[in-house]
């Protein structure tokens, strides 16, 4: 029967360790893909079924997860955030539970006014995905009286749980490889304090440069939204620099591609006169004509750790409280020229 499947048991069969079974099973590094393909197939086959996955089996899941995202994240140019919540829903859904999305408005956030998902017991617990004002932060986790994951996110006030993309080190890379394609004068985009991913990305820049004995240039650090709002502003903001860098890291791949629409304009050539790289590895179809080489935000796997933690806080199971990072992956592709 299934449940006298053992990892042992798999890997006496592919001639392998325990401890190779385990990873493979789990995700972790360490397995070549192709091992790891044929180890699934091999568990899936034999049906073995993970000690965590029998208990939460075991145990009741259906819940009902509540997702909470701010109006800004949904405006034409964030897709983004539409693809992440549809990950949260896929994941609730392979859990045995329903998600049901709220949006709350900068009006709601101005009046104080909880979200109906909270006052109307539709819930058995909280995601919240995406920065939203302190204040308003602060008195949801007040009055909620649901569990609560952040993602893509994290308060420093507030003690509660939170799924965030590695935008320190993400930044710290992407910047790394700007410097190893050639490129020595490179500008930042992005409002700083807008949003904590971008503050954070902004200082993983900043390492970069640091260790490549680069100079901090206040005139390269432009602004790319309104720093209330935190909507992206094109007409307004975006301005280039009187002297220009050979390179512009922007905070997302929204702004680079509106960043080499005005570069373009300008009679700027991408990448054969300038270099620009972005972050999320996702943009507005259609926003840009060239491919962006980006920082990719693994959103499948933090919206797995969001749920997973939710649901465990609702089964009272033990699981790690904090933040927790989740790594990206460099992409490369077309925006970036390699120079002497």
């Amino acid at each position: 029967m299934a449940k006298n499947v053992k990892l042992a048991d798999i890997a006496e069969k592919l001639n392998v360790s325990v401890v190779t079974v385990s990873k493979a099973l789990s995700g972790q590094k360490g397995v070549s893909e192709e091992l790891r393909e044929k180890i699934v197939q091999l568990a899936d086959e034999m049906g073995y079924v993970q000690p965590s996955v029998a208990r939460r089996r075991a145990m009741h899941t259906n819940f009902n997860l509540g997702v909470l995202i701010e109006e800004t994240y949904l405006d034409r140019y964030s897709s983004f955030y539409w693809q992440m919540y549809q990950q949260v829903a896929q994941q609730s859904m392979d859990r045995g539970c329903f998600s049901l999305l709220e949006v709350v408005t900068p009006q709601m956030e101005e009046a104080m006014q909880m979200p109906k998902l909270l006052t109307e017991n539709k819930t058995d617990g909280i995601i919240v995905i995406g920065w939203a004002n302190e204040e308003y932060i602060r008195r949801l986790v007040e009055e909620a009286e649901v569990p609560m994951v952040f993602m893509d996110f994290m308060d420093r006030k507030q003690s509660a749980d939170a799924i965030i993309s590695d935008n320190f080190y993400g930044a710290y890379f992407l910047t790394n490889y700007l410097f190893d394609m050639g490129h020595k004068n490179i500008a930042y985009v992005g409002t700083l304090g807008a949003t904590g991913s971008i503050t954070d990305r902004y200082l993983g820049y900043t390492k970069s440069l640091l260790e490549h004995g680069r100079p901090f240039r206040l005139d390269w650090i432009i602004d790319d939204r309104d720093g209330t709002t935190g909507n992206i502003d094109d007409e307004n903001k975006l301005r280039l620099p009187e002297e220009m860098p050979t390179a512009f890291f922007c905070n997302c791949d929204v702004t680079a591609g509106m960043l080499i629409k005005k570069l373009q304009k300008a009679g700027y050539r991408v990448p054969e006169d300038i270099s620009v790289v972005g972050y999320d590895n996702y943009i507005y179809p259609g926003l840009c004509d060239v491919e962006i080489t980006s920082y990719e935000v693994d959103f499948t796997e933090m919206s797995k750790r969001a749920v997973e933690t939710l649901v465990r806080k609702l089964n009272k199971e033990y699981y790690a409280h904090g933040t927790h990072i989740v790594e990206g992956r460099l992409v490369i592709k077309d925006s970036v020229k390699k120079i002497n």
